[in-house]
């Protein structure tokens, strides 16, 4: 990076709201340049992992967002060490098209930035967390106000009721959340699909599609509204 020029970051897209937050936040931010978003998804049905997050959907929302997409192709389910090559081929790639950092919305989970740092190690791509440590109550909170919008999309059954699936990430979401469950949901109690965000210029409108449910979650499909 040349003194004085802005950094070109990645932003790793999960399409809920905080790596949603965490653009919003970058492209504030007058140290980097966000050239472009990076997600994973999935071979067979081209959904993004635990969210199910379709195609259709996360094309909207980077349609909306106005930059260009890396989309790394995952086998589903994924052995350890397919992931880790194609996240490590991404990487170089993000670095022949002068991009030098890739960020994460990740919050408190130790062992996950650990596993990050571990596996991009050897590419010379710099690791961003510009959320690290935020009170996750606050956070939410400053989502919210700042305009964000999102749709719960998954729940964990064990830590929250199907009812929950389609409901808006709002105050009164936050309101009848459990004491024990995360407000961010950053142990994965739940995720959202954002609609709208300070990154976005136009605000998705999504309809409920089909609900389907494992032994561990549950989730709601949604599709965009034409």
């Amino acid at each position: 990076m040349v003194d004085g020029a802005r950094q070109k970051v990645a932003v790793a897209w999960s399409s809920g709201k905080d790596s949603a937050w965490l653009l919003s936040e970058l492209m504030r931010d007058e140290r980097y340049e966000v050239a472009a978003i990076m997600t994973t998804v999935r071979e067979d049905d081209g959904s993004i992992g635990i969210h199910g997050t379709s195609r259709e959907v996360l094309y909207a929302q980077v349609a909306a967002i106005g930059l260009p997409l890396y989309e790394v192709n995952l086998p589903w389910p994924c052995p350890n060490e397919d992931y880790e090559q194609r996240m490590r081929e991404c990487a170089y790639l993000l670095l022949g098209n002068d991009i030098t950092a890739l960020a994460f919305g990740d919050l408190h989970l130790a062992d996950i930035r650990e596993y990050r740092e571990k596996l991009f190690a050897e590419t010379g791509l710099d690791l961003l967390f510009p959320l690290w440590q935020r009170d996750t109550g606050e956070l939410a909170q400053e989502m919210i106000a700042g305009g964000l919008q999102a749709v719960v999309c998954c729940v964990q059954h064990d830590r929250l009721p199907a009812e929950l699936l389609g409901r808006r990430f709002d105050a009164e979401l936050l309101s009848a959340l459990p004491e024990d469950v995360d407000h961010c949901g950053e142990s994965g109690e739940f995720h959202t699909i954002v609609t709208a965000c300070p990154a976005m210029s136009v605000e998705l409108e999504l309809e409920r599609c089909e609900m389907h449910a494992d032994d561990q979650h549950s989730w709601l499909d949604f599709s965009e509204v034409e």
